[in-house]
């Protein structure tokens, strides 16, 4: 019985759930379940300039046991911060991402077909160089010129890429086009023997788990599937199509089945609750509170409806405190968004007296351990120790100063920069925890990122310990 192969895209492709919506902790806790499901392979997004990007792949990379894919848009130039940030995975792979039809190669890279053909081998072997794994996906390629398509292939294959995947991008394939398609693809296309092949179908029409299965009929050895309903073929659909027709087709997989519907449900939750957030925090006349930008000309009233808006409850002094931070940097800068309002309100508002203070701390991690950290804070003389156990160090490291507190506060949003160039870069961090519907914002710097996140959420505890006391 063949295997099949399952690759999850939810964190890649979480369709109109913008990836940059999903914090930090959900990114994690979303990896977490899908690794227990045994997923074969979990695909992560193209890092973009956040570091926070970056931090989350380094972070799921160690946590996760089976394989993880981290995507790079040809021609992006972020090859080996890509590798960098997965290195450390059991069984690391990079995906490379390229347009293939004609339209589609145009309007993304502005190169015509030969161009295209170089870039490719290139970036191939550019992502083969750090990699021993590579996979080049042939975005559109169901619109692609079929000369060029198995061009592109073959010159993918040659350059070291040892798995492929066929996208319908657009979603215009019936079932037993699909399987036409990639039964004359493997004919036309020698070198896809020396290959694992793998499909990515749009579900537009309704129609992707069908395309799906007519393509592993035709010898694809893996589908390309989200969790949740994200316009291509779910994880239950899969599950649906073995139960049905497994023995037939003489195919399994390695997912564990009796807890696909929990875990499903568990994973939906998290996202629902993120899209929940969103909503709340619409408004007719700014728009979502992620898309504001304010000026020095916008007056305090306005600035505080964005601060209320992100959740925020301050008092009459810390709103003026903010308001006149605001003024300093929007002269400066001549508009501040609402990340840099999060970092005025961290560090202007609700200054209080410190009862947390961070001594010390140890953390272990690696890809082959668990990540465990040991804390040691000073609460007003007393010395206090907490050890965390996490899904990788950051997690471990507020484990354990939960543990130290006795109480569990939901994380709102995490988020890490840069402060200063060169290997010996001051780190930021900015912590906004959740407690009895209000957030309360903490920010912390170091040259270590986890010092800095560990800083971060102290002081965050702090303002929650003096507002509740």
């Amino acid at each position: 019985m063949k295997k099949i192969k399952v690759y999850d895209m939810t964190l890649r492709a979480p369709g109109k759930r913008r990836e940059n919506t999903i914090s930090f902790k959900e990114r994690l806790e979303i990896a977490r379940l899908l690794d227990h499901l045994r997923v074969d392979v979990i695909e992560l997004p193209a890092i973009g300039s956040a570091k926070a990007d970056v931090l989350a792949n380094k972070t799921i990379a160690s946590m996760v046991k089976n394989g993880i894919s981290a995507a790079v848009e040809i021609g992006g130039g972020a090859v080996e911060e890509t590798w960098d940030s997965i290195r450390n995975a059991a069984h690391p792979q990079m995906n490379l991402l390229c347009p293939v039809s004609t339209v589609q190669m145009e309007y993304t890279c502005h190169k015509k077909a030969p161009a295209m053909i170089g870039l490719i081998t290139e970036q191939v072997k550019l992502c083969r160089f750090f990699c021993e794994k590579v996979e080049f996906s042939a975005i559109d390629a169901t619109r692609a010129e079929a000369d060029f398509l198995a061009q592109a292939i073959s010159a993918a294959v040659e350059a070291g890429a040892n798995r492929i995947t066929i996208c319908d991008t657009a979603g215009i394939s019936l079932p037993d086009e699909f399987g036409a398609f990639i039964t004359k693809l493997k004919a036309d296309v020698p070198a896809l023997e020396k290959c694992e092949l793998y499909v990515q179908v749009s579900d537009d029409m309704g129609m992707a788990a069908a395309c799906a299965a007519a393509a592993v009929r035709a010898g694809a050895d893996g589908i390309k599937c989200t969790a949740v309903n994200s316009g291509y073929p779910t994880l239950d659909q899969i599950a649906v199509l073995l139960q049905k027709k497994g023995n037939e087709l003489d195919i399994d997989t390695s997912l564990r089945m009796t807890d696909l519907t929990r875990t499903m449900a568990q994973i939906e939750r998290i996202l629902a609750l993120r899209d929940e957030k969103d909503t709340a925090f619409s408004d007719v006349t700014l728009g979502t509170v992620s898309e504001v930008t304010l000026d020095a000309n916008d007056d305090m009233g306005k600035v505080i409806k964005v601060v209320e808006q992100m959740g925020y409850d301050l008092s009459d002094e810390d709103n003026g405190q903010v308001y006149e931070a605001f003024l300093r940097v929007a002269k400066k800068k001549h508009y501040v968004g609402t990340k840099e309002l999060d970092a005025i309100i961290a560090t202007t508002a609700m200054q209080v007296p410190s009862n947390f203070r961070l001594e010390n701390y140890v953390i272990n991690s690696g890809n082959i351990i668990t990540a465990t950290a040991n804390v040691l804070i000073d609460k007003n003389g007393e010395k206090l120790r907490g050890v965390g156990v996490g899904d990788g160090p950051i997690d471990a490291a507020f484990l354990a100063i939960e543990q130290i507190v006795g109480h569990h506060y939901e994380l709102d949003d995490f988020r890490v920069h840069t402060v200063t160039e060169g290997r010996d870069a001051m780190g930021s961090a900015l912590v906004k925890l959740r407690a009895d519907g209000k957030i309360y914002s903490g920010s912390g710097i170091s040259t270590d990122i986890i010092g800095a996140a560990i800083r971060a959420y102290i002081s965050a505890l702090n303002k929650i310990v003096y507002d509740q006391a």
